[in-house]
């Protein structure tokens, strides 16, 4: 198959697109290389995926319409694995047009081009903070996701929407992927793995809400690119599945567990 990777500079598109290419796929990665972390970071892991010659790689923008329609009638993926997209909560609230650019009209992009291009199959990723302030654990895919607590997961619910009508109004067959905490190599750094780990190696103190009185679905990257493989290899009418570890972990108790390490 030729898949398309929306933000394959980025953590899991990454370590996706090298999946991917292990098992003999041809990878069309787009990815603006924004500055929300270490440019450099992402020419790191864009530099493991240029040894394969199944590799295209295009530095554009998915907001723009004209720059992504080309790319996709060059290349003619058979899928659309959507992955780009604004990350981090607390950033959202000091830069709110951020995430709409991104998150919202870039995937409007990605489905209209989807639509455009008779691409059949279109996968994306959501995220567990659609569930905003639900109490009920564990979390499924049939609870109620209309209160949102950010603006991060409120773009998320919007693009399942998205994905919703298109399917209903196009038959585009579309897959969302609430991804949990995702930690493991070529990690973001603003991820709270890596802050605890930089904190505790610089005997500086970690900075916690809520009296640490919280938990987390901690899911290793391969588990997640094996679950976006799966979907990718089948073709859903229309799907959302939660992609996770199934397992919350107490908070304090991750960051003994750092400390102790």
């Amino acid at each position: 198959m030729k898949i398309l990777v929306t933000g394959i500079a980025g953590f899991i598109g990454s370590h996706t697109a090298d999946a991917l290419l292990k098992r003999g796929d041809q990878v069309v990665g787009i990815d603006n290389f924004n500055d929300y972390y270490d440019p450099k970071i992402k020419e790191d892991r864009i530099k493991r995926l240029q040894k394969s010659y199944q590799f295209s790689l295009y530095r554009t923008d998915i907001s723009d319409y004209t720059a992504v329609e080309k790319i996709v009638r060059k290349e003619k993926p058979d899928k659309i694995c959507h992955l780009a997209a604004q990350a981090g909560v607390r950033y959202s609230l000091e830069n709110p047009f951020v995430y709409l650019k991104s998150n919202i009209d870039g995937t409007l992009v990605m489905l209209e081009t989807a639509r455009h291009n008779n691409i059949k199959d279109f996968i994306y990723a959501s995220s567990s903070s659609v569930y905003g302030g639900n109490k009920k654990l564990p979390f499924s895919e049939e609870d109620r996701v209309d209160a949102p607590i950010s603006l991060y997961a409120t773009t998320k619910k919007a693009n399942e929407l998205m994905a919703h009508t298109y399917h209903k109004l196009f038959g585009l067959n579309t897959t969302g992927l609430r991804f949990f905490t995702v930690y493991g190599p070529y990690g973001r750094p603003d991820m709270a793995l890596f802050i605890f780990t930089k904190n505790i190696l610089e005997n500086r103190p970690i900075e916690i809400f809520n009296r640490g009185k919280m938990k987390r679905d901690f899911t290793y990257v391969d588990d997640i690119v094996s679950g976006i493989i799966a979907s990718l290899d089948k073709s859903y009418p229309h799907e959302i599945f939660n992609l996770g570890n199934s397992n919350t972990v107490d908070l304090m108790y991750f960051i003994e567990r750092i400390e102790k390490e």
